[in-house]
């Protein structure tokens, strides 16, 4: 009742506070966030660790039983961890609590990792880390395919030419395409060759490690002008990989290309995407934090 006795005591002043409510609800609304999904505060940080040719259970008895046990002594405000190992991977999961500082907790878990890795078996890298949330969510896929392109230029063209592009959206966050060949140069050996050739493949690795290198090379001032200095250090194309001499013996000089065959190849296939029957390349667009799905999309 009491707020009824001030209305009547002072219409004018009520009057103008609901053409103000009135005026302002425009500007609202036009501000206001809409969204798809709703967003859950859970902050979660994922730790992964490659080490090729080890098995799953290998995996998870040298990185993710012990990683877990430093984790859980030097990171605050862990709610729980979770662990999966595959083949070559492990992948560790940290759930915050919905209050955490989320940048103290990551800069807590590179500092663990960074020390973490010497206990690691012998030529272990860094292992990725990569901050996320429960409202994480793929919001649009992307699936490339193309009669002409091969695999390894769909994946060049998803990653190189298409994410950079996407990444610039506010709030999407795009991780590695699915499917696809990753690119590399190949080297294939002949193992007759070789041994004809009185050869190893260390060799081989050897001479195409000491033959093609990036070097440093600066300039050369003559007279007034100055000139850019280039060594060969390196071939311009895959072809010239061919042309490297891997033993000289007895005057006669042994080259890559009578052991070995140079290609444009790609690394071993781990997962596979078809679309509409031929394979192609899926991209994921993720949502990324409080941004709104629908200005993403």
């Amino acid at each position: 009742m009491w707020i009824v006795q001030i209305a009547l005591r002072r219409p004018y002043t009520f009057i103008v506070m609901a053409l103000l409510i009135l005026l302002s609800t425009p500007l609202v609304l036009s501000r206001m966030a809409t969204d798809i999904f709703p967003d859950i505060n859970i902050p979660v940080i994922s730790i992964i660790w490659n080490y090729g040719g080890m098995s799953a259970q290998e995996m998870g008895q040298r990185f993710a039983a012990g990683n877990e046990r430093f984790l859980t002594t030097t990171v605050n405000d862990i709610e729980h961890v979770e662990s999966q190992s595959l083949a070559g991977t492990s992948i560790i999961k940290i759930f915050f609590q919905p209050n955490a500082n989320i940048q103290t907790a990551i800069a807590q878990v590179v500092a663990i990792e960074q020390s973490a890795v010497r206990a690691m078996p012998v030529g272990t890298t860094p292992p990725l880390i990569i901050k996320y949330s429960a409202s994480s969510v793929p919001v649009i896929q992307l699936g490339l395919s193309s009669p002409t392109m091969t695999e390894q230029g769909l994946f060049d063209t998803a990653v190189n030419f298409l994410r950079p592009q996407l990444i610039t959206i506010p709030g999407a966050a795009i991780p590695y395409p699915y499917g696809g060949k990753l690119r590399l140069v190949s080297v294939d050996l002949d193992n007759q060759a070789l041994l004809a050739k009185g050869l190893t493949p260390s060799d081989v690795v050897n001479a195409v490690n000491a033959q093609n290198l990036t070097l440093p090379t600066g300039t050369a001032k003559i007279d007034a002008t100055e000139y850019t200095v280039s060594l060969n250090g390196s071939p311009d194309t895959i072809a010239g990989l061919n042309s490297i001499p891997v033993l000289a013996k007895n005057g006669t000089t042994t080259y890559l290309s009578e052991v070995a065959r140079v290609r444009d190849g790609f690394s071993p296939q781990t997962n596979i995407v078809r679309q509409n029957g031929q394979r192609g390349v899926l991209l994921s667009i993720l949502k990324n934090g409080g941004a709104s799905t629908l200005d993403i999309v």
